[in-house]
């Protein structure tokens, strides 16, 4: 049957797989370069190894950290690189060797929360139809690890902080998959469920009831796959001098009120994304599902802006949280971020160029990823390569840590936790807008 949605001269014709082969025949090295690419794929047939001369672990501003760590196979690098900030602070507090915080144990509460906000839209939605995008939005949102900054920050001023070893990480907290399925299942068998019993003029306190008998059994399913969160426990510990140390029975707020000395009503997410407009503060409801928690907001900088406030704030000894492209231009095993290590254009004869406003806009550029900035190497006070902390585990690069080169930074660096002292003034007047709300589906999400 012929395609009727397309005109005829709009289809391949074979005088044009005539052309396409000819042009190929004349083009230079494509036999051997297929067989390159057919042999070890587009990645390693394009990398560049040259480049690698310019990318040792030396840096000139480098803040003291301790092991990596390790959120295997889940995708919750945004409360991991989060926790890796407090952790090199309280490091230093403490005279610790090292010291990792429990991230299974915010885990757990990031999903109910989520759960929670997941039933409350869909039964504020209801009265809309299945195909509205919003309805649909929702439905595709559902329960994964994901998340922002500032949701971990929301989890931790609510439910408090632990030591690991007071929750370890379980296999499912671990390898989220399963549990992301059953989860992602059983949440929209509920909202139709919720959406049926609305329809059929059930009373609002009828459905509350109904919500809170799923959010039980979303809560036995947490509890099964990550283990029951501590209510209390005793912080045990010796320093580098080897003197010991025994706090007992703390709960996990009075944890994070004693040895978090951090406010976080001093930082703000200085946001490169061209897409938006320069000067701008932006919000993301959306993705503010902890009810009364602290809210998403984005402050529209340029890509310059971004590096000055982050070398300050390494410069004064602290380490900085940000989101980024991980999966563009970079090598996992090698550790290396970097566009000129890898050269697809060249390899395939194509011109891949795409300015990063263009690349938010049409859904290439996305910030898929949250790490840790703790060096810098300046060369004439000018930032050439960057030191990263990922939550990969010390295999990748260097111990598990990663080399950004500044040109990298210029091209797939999106947004940067930065303390408000590190900002120029006319930076700081940009705090007092009110923010403009951003569409659930917008490139910040």
């Amino acid at each position: 049957m012929e395609n009727e949605s397309m005109p005829v001269s709009a289809q391949i014709t074979a005088a044009d797989l005539a052309r396409y082969e000819q042009e190929l025949a004349a083009y230079p090295g494509a036999e051997p370069l297929a067989r390159a690419v057919q042999n070890t794929g587009v990645v390693e047939a394009s990398k560049n190894f040259a480049a690698k001369q310019h990318l040792d672990h030396v840096f000139s501003v480098e803040v003291k950290t301790g092991k990596v760590t390790n959120q295997k196979q889940s995708g919750r690098c945004w409360l991991f690189a989060t926790l890796n900030t407090l952790r090199h602070q309280l490091v230093q507090e403490l005279n610790l060797k090292d010291f990792e915080f429990s991230q299974n144990y915010n885990a757990f509460y990031d999903r109910l929360e989520k759960a929670n906000a997941f039933y409350e839209r869909i039964i504020a939605t209801a009265d809309r139809p299945l195909n509205d995008r919003l309805v649909q939005w929702n439905l595709s949102w559902n329960d994964s690890d994901g998340g922002q900054w500032s949701n971990a920050v929301a989890l931790i001023e609510k439910y408090g902080l632990v030591p690991k070893s007071a929750m370890e990480e379980t296999f499912t907290s671990s390898n989220t998959a399963g549990l992301n399925t059953t989860l992602q299942w059983k949440l929209r068998r509920d909202a139709m469920f919720l959406r049926r019993m609305i329809a059929a003029g059930q009373t609002p306190a009828a459905v509350a009831e109904q919500k809170q008998a799923f959010l039980s059994e979303v809560y036995r399913m947490l509890v099964f796959a990550f283990g029951k969160p501590v209510e209390k426990f005793d912080f045990e510990y010796r320093d580098k001098d080897n003197n010991y140390h025994i706090v007992r029975n703390l709960t996990p707020q009075e944890f994070y009120a004693k040895y978090i000395k951090v406010d976080f009503n001093d930082y703000v997410c200085l946001t490169d994304a061209p897409d938006h407009e320069l000067g701008k503060v932006y919000s993301l409801p959306s993705q503010d599902y902890i009810a009364g928690g602290r809210t998403n907001q984005f402050v529209i900088v340029d890509t310059a802006a971004l590096k000055q406030a982050t070398i300050a704030q390494l410069q004064a000894g602290e380490t900085a949280w940000f989101g980024c492209d991980v999966g563009a231009d970079s090598d996992r095993k090698a550790g290396i971020l970097d566009p000129d290590f890898f050269k697809q254009d060249e390899l395939f004869g194509v011109d891949l160029s795409f300015s990063k406003q263009d690349r938010l806009a049409s859904g290439q550029g996305e910030v898929s990823h949250a790490m840790t900035m703790t060096g810098v190497d300046l060369v004439e006070d000018q930032p050439t390569k960057w030191k990263v902390e990922n939550s990969w585990g010390d295999k990748p690069g260097q111990a598990g840590y990663f080399i950004m080169t500044d040109k990298w930074f210029d091209n797939y660096m999106y947004e940067v936790i930065i303390n408000k002292k590190y900002l120029t003034s006319a930076q700081k007047e940009l705090l007092h807008q009110e923010p403009i709300p951003l569409a659930p589906w917008d490139s910040l999400k």
